[in-house]
């Protein structure tokens, strides 16, 4: 065979006619029989569009306005016959938008009830456009009807297509009910199956569809139409064994006039509802199935002008229909694995923050945009031994619930290496390693900072984390240097800590890459007008008095553009007021048996020098107990510390690293009470394990003797 010859074949909707050329490769669509037989007196005039004037000699004449439709039709040929002699490229269809299928040429009606029905020219109205009348039509409507519905993401996107793409084009109106609630994935709903009406579609009245290819020409509404907003029940009940069960059980698309979906208008629309669907196959009734059942149902609705429905016509319903019950499917499985990702990234995030001594803390968390909310940002603040205080922020890298799972590995890895006391070059170097156990590519930023409000200085240890930035009490803002650092995961690199001034009234802001870093703007763009607008904050409540937290944080939060939401974000915000030095005393005790009397003395001092004379007596007793059970194993200087703020705390330590424990001590054991007393008398009490031994603490009340 010659390989250069080329054989056309014409389409599903383009048949050959008898008497073409065989050699022409465009068919019979371009040339009329030598003799072409005269059509029925009542054929169909062709269409064409209100004005528009065929050119071409020989072409149908349209039916104009204001014609009688009875009267007969130019007899010239069959109806909507091609012209003997047209212009080569005049069989090319024109473009349409987007879900409005082009109407192509048209061809010879087969002998059928909807063929016979157009031909006589009954439901039509004169000067209206033709609805579709070809496999072709069909086909494109339905592909340009399923990428509308496939462009939605969410429940209602998906619905609202389904009905922007059938209204006008496909019907008149559409209802569309879903299962309520909608089962999830492998789900076995419980209970009755309950429908409730999601979205109610129409022609409005004052839309004008002149010349939108296969939309109907408008006219005044009839009543079952113009009250569809109130067609319908909001929810109704599928009863076991009823019509309603039976048609959807059946999956397919029926038409309404059919007995048993006849019987199933009722239970769906409510009582009397039947009555406002038009007859003559002029409704469909099409079954919503998913994956595993059904989730709903479709009612397609023509006018009762309208030409009815054709069988041909519940097989674009059909399509419609799993188009859609898939898409719906896919965005309930998504939107619950949306919502399960971001309710566990929030329950590992702190519920409330501490509230340490000498330092007031505020924090924001804002989730990403809807199409990626779920990230791995947390935050966190942890109490230290010695007043202390960890402040932690970081971010895992990924948008998905793998990176809340491996936020909330790492964010309870750093609550236990702090509750060791490390230091917060140490504390980065386990969470590397953490990490790499967790997966080749798990990565993460991470700033570790330990504030001492007695020393008033702060150390701050980085892993591939944006730079904190300090407010200054005058209005100062500035961006501390810190080493960036190699982030968490990474493997084989040290991480390198700095010990800065942290001085009373001071605002030290740490955050994630989301507040600095958007497809606009680059992150240390964003850094800069961080600077700038706190240092703009801070000059609004003048040089002596630093700005309210809370309200920090918002207007932080008030710098991102519409834009900037690319990322989740996490904020944190620590107010350094310090601990003064004259409201601590500091001690160190040898370990021998005069230990504990000199610890009463020196407590007793302490407390007349700061007007607490009336705690003298709780404060001596529970010193003498705790400082007696360090000297007794310890084998270095115990150290006693007391510290005068909101309340009155006492800390002893030693280099044991055994932690003492509550007991209740037998009548006939001469100790092991000491610890009883402390938690009777103490207002709080704990023991922290260092990394060079332990440390006992314990709070009392000042509040009934100021």
């Amino acid at each position: 065979m010659d390989s250069t010859r080329v054989t056309e074949h014409p389409t599903s909707f383009e048949r050959r006619q008898p008497g073409a050329d065989p050699a022409d490769p465009r068919g019979a669509l371009l040339h009329t029989p030598t003799q072409a037989p005269p059509a029925p007196a009542a054929a169909l005039p062709a269409q064409a569009r209100t004005g528009e004037t065929p050119s071409t000699p020989g072409t149908a004449t349209p039916c104009a306005k204001g014609k009688d439709p009875a009267s007969p039709p130019d007899t010239t040929g069959p109806e909507h016959s091609q012209p003997a002699a047209v212009e080569p490229d005049t069989h090319r269809p024109r473009p349409v938008p987007e879900g409005i299928p082009a109407q192509p040429a048209a061809e010879p009606e087969k002998a059928s009830g909807g063929g016979q029905e157009r031909r006589k020219g009954a439901g039509v109205t004169p000067g209206q456009p033709t609805p579709m009348r070809r496999d072709g039509d069909r086909l494109r409507f339905v592909g340009a009807a399923t990428r509308r519905i496939a462009r939605g993401i969410d429940l209602d996107e998906i619905v609202m297509g389904l009905c922007r793409a059938t209204v006008p084009t496909f019907s008149d109106a559409i209802l569309v009910y879903l299962r309520d609630p909608l089962p999830v994935g492998d789900e076995r709903p419980t209970g009755p199956l309950l429908l409730r009406l999601r979205r109610t579609d129409r022609i409005p009245a004052e839309r004008d569809t002149e010349g939108g290819g296969f939309s109907p020409a408008l006219q005044p509404e009839p009543a079952e139409l113009t009250g569809l907003d109130t067609l319908g029940a909001e929810l109704c009940e599928v009863r076991p064994g009823s019509a309603l069960a039976e048609v959807l059980r059946g999956v397919r698309p029926v038409f309404t006039d059919a007995p048993a979906a006849h019987a199933a208008l009722p239970e769906l629309l409510g009582e009397g509802g039947e009555l406002a669907v038009p007859g003559g196959q002029r409704s469909i009734l099409a079954p919503l199935r998913g994956r595993r059942r059904v989730i709903g149902a479709a009612l397609f609705l023509r006018r009762p002008e309208r030409i009815p429905f054709e069988p041909d016509d519940l097989l674009v319903a059909a399509q419609l229909a799993t188009h859609s019950a898939l898409g719906i499917d896919k965005a309930v499985l998504y939107g619950r694995e949306a919502y399960i990702a971001d309710e566990l990234q929030r329950t590992m995030l702190p519920e409330t923050l501490p509230r340490p001594t000498g330092v007031r803390l505020a924090s924001r968390y804002l989730p990403a945009a809807e199409t990626a909310r779920v990230g791995g940002d947390w935050y966190d603040a942890i109490p230290l031994p010695g007043s202390r205080v960890a402040l932690v922020v970081g971010d895992v890298m990924g948008h998905s619930m793998t990176s809340a799972a491996i936020m909330g590995q790492l964010r309870t890895t750093a609550q236990t290496l702090a509750g060791l006391d490390l230091p917060p070059q140490e504390v980065l170097h386990h969470l590397d390693e953490q990490a790499q156990r967790l997966g080749t590519d798990r990565m993460a930023t991470c700033l570790y900072a330990v504030y001492d409000p007695v020393s008033h200085r702060i150390t701050i240890a980085n892993a591939g984390h944006p730079p904190p930035v300090l407010l200054h009490l005058g209005g100062r803002a500035e961006v501390l240097r810190v080493p960036p650092g190699a982030p968490i995961g990474v493997g084989g690199v040290d991480f390198e800590a700095v010990e800065l001034d942290a001085p009373a009234g001071a605002t030290l802001l740490l955050y994630t890459d989301g507040l600095v870093e958007s497809r606009l703007r680059d992150v240390w763009t964003g850094i800069e007008q961080l600077r700038e607008k706190l240092a703009a904050t801070a000059q609004l409540t003048g040089p002596d008095h630093p700005p309210p937290l809370e309200a920090l944080c918002d207007e932080v939060l008030d710098m991102l553009g519409p834009g900037d939401r690319d990322d989740d974000i996490a904020l944190l915000a620590a107010r350094f007021d310090g601990i003064a030095p004259s409201d601590v005393a500091y001690w160190f005790l040898e370990p021998e048996d005069a230990a504990p009397g000199r610890a009463r003395r020196l407590a007793r001092r302490a407390l007349d020098r700061w007007g607490l004379e009336e705690l003298s007596d709780s404060v001596e007793l529970l010193v003498s107990e705790v400082v007696t059970n360090a000297v007794r194993y310890a084998t270095r200087p115990v150290t006693l510390r007391l510290l005068r703020t909101d309340v009155l705390r006492c800390e002893v330590g030693d280099d044991v690293p055994q932690l003492p424990r509550l007991r209740q001590a037998r009548a006939t054991d001469e100790g092991g009470r000491g610890l009883y007393l402390v938690n009777r008398l103490a207002r709080r009490w704990g023991a922290t394990r260092l990394s060079t031994g332990k440390v006992v603490w314990f709070e009392l009340s000042k509040t009934a003797v100021q």
